[in-house]
């Protein structure tokens, strides 16, 4: 019987962005937390006596400021070098982008495998062939596992691949595969990487993304980890889950229905924030603040706006470990009938103005391909995942909604009626 880990999207030196506005942001932790997820991957495996570990791509993020990122590396690696084990890498697209990485001299437990052929390597002592090709470049948009060896028999055969599979949403659509191709190798495992959420793909023959080991912005939210498999005479025994982050994202929604008083809203506020922290399981944790629903507070959030944000930051240092990444107003004012339903009145001229500003508008698709050519002019680092090129649907429409209801809260005021 044997452990071995499988990690992936690493993203050494990666900033995590959203906290940096803030002066009393834990500016240290935002910036050693990916180092520090990677050190308790690092510990997780000695201390379970892993036999080896799998890094499914994008162990870097792109070129590095320096080259304090591939000494760091190349030391922890001689810390699983004494403990014994080995580690079994492929590039992904970020690392393919990457000039410095391709220079650098690995420790003799540390195999990368070819970006230019399928290659294998076979741990004769535990019976494993391990399978893997990493990708030449930043862009792979053919299926690389066509080029994978079947199975070897007798052995439990490991796949090792950064992929989109069939595409993921927030995922660049790189080294496309069916769950069919997958199957038909004969693997026992298959180790992917590139989409940074775990997802537990198939389970005959086990098929895993891990997800990336530290969330790095307000997308990435909820536990990150790695996936630690126990194998038993050639058949797999356990697939476990471990969180290794240091620092948690989360989205808080506040639910401000028939909240009628201020002291009420700043009370469910403080609840939800210390829920949150609770699921944190004592790490720091950046929160996304959003209040919605029916109030008679409406009017008075978004005319106050500042003052609320800074009664809601305070909430937040009080409880030491919570910060803020962001507060958004979702909230609604009761309209009456003959407001909306009147022909020519404001906010029914409002109400139509703002619809037509949503995503499904001629005039905003009209400008997709304007966007498109920009985007494909800008250097590659800049299109990381927060692309500001990249239009999303939800986040059009949550903008549209938040004007239209900060407009109307206002008109609603002016008449008295907020």
């Amino acid at each position: 019987m044997f452990k071995f880990i499988h990690a992936a999207d690493i993203h050494l030196d990666s900033p995590l962005k959203g906290l940096e506005v803030y002066q009393d942001a834990p500016v240290d932790q935002i910036r050693g937390a990916v180092r520090r997820a990677f050190d308790n991957l690092v510990d997780l495996a000695i201390q379970e006596e892993a036999a080896f570990v799998l890094l499914a791509g994008d162990l870097f993020d792109g070129d590095w400021k320096d080259y304090n990122t591939g000494i760091y590396f190349i030391n922890r690696m001689g810390l699983l070098r004494d403990a014994g084990i080995q580690v079994f890498i492929v590039s992904g697209n970020h690392d393919a982008a990457s000039q410095i990485s391709r220079a650098l001299h690995l420790p003799d437990n540390v195999t990368l495998f070819s970006h230019k052929k399928a290659e294998t390597r076979i741990l004769d002592n535990l019976n494993v062939a391990v399978h893997g090709q990493s990708f030449p470049s930043r862009i792979v948009s053919e299926d690389l596992t066509q080029n994978y060896p079947q199975g070897e028999y007798g052995l439990f055969n490991i796949g090792l691949l950064h992929t989109a599979l069939t595409g993921r949403p927030g995922h660049e659509p790189y080294a496309p595969c069916t769950l069919d191709a997958l199957r038909s190798k004969g693997y026992q495992y298959w180790a992917l990487g590139h989409v940074h959420q775990r997802e537990e793909v198939s389970r005959e023959p086990w098929i895993i993304f891990p997800g990336n080991i530290q969330g790095r912005h307000i997308r990435e939210t909820g536990p990150k980890g790695c996936t630690m498999v126990t194998v038993d005479e050639g058949q797999v025994l356990e697939v476990e889950h471990h969180d290794i982050d240091v620092l948690r994202w989360a989205v808080c929604r506040v639910d401000l229905n028939e909240c009628e008083t201020h002291e009420e809203c700043l009370d469910r506020v403080r609840q939800s924030l210390e829920d949150e922290l609770g699921r944190a399981e004592s790490r720091p944790i950046a929160i996304r603040l959003i209040l919605e629903g029916v109030t008679s507070l409406h009017g008075h959030l978004h005319e106050r706006t500042t003052h609320w944000i800074e009664e809601f930051r305070g909430i937040a240092a009080s409880l030491i470990e919570v910060w803020l990444e962001k507060i958004l107003l979702h909230t609604r004012k009761k309209v009456f009938p003959d407001e909306v339903s009147a022909d020519g009145s404001p906010i029914s001229v409002l109400i139509k103005a703002v619809e037509d500003l949503r995503l499904g508008s001629p005039r905003l698709l009209d400008l997709k391909p304007e966007f498109e050519q920009l985007r494909s002019k800008l250097p590659p680092d800049l299109l990381s995942d927060e692309d500001p090129f990249n239009i999303r649907e939800e986040e059009m429409e949550a903008l549209c909604e938040d004007v239209k209801e900060l407009l109307m809260g206002k008109m609603l005021r002016q008449e008295g009626r907020s």
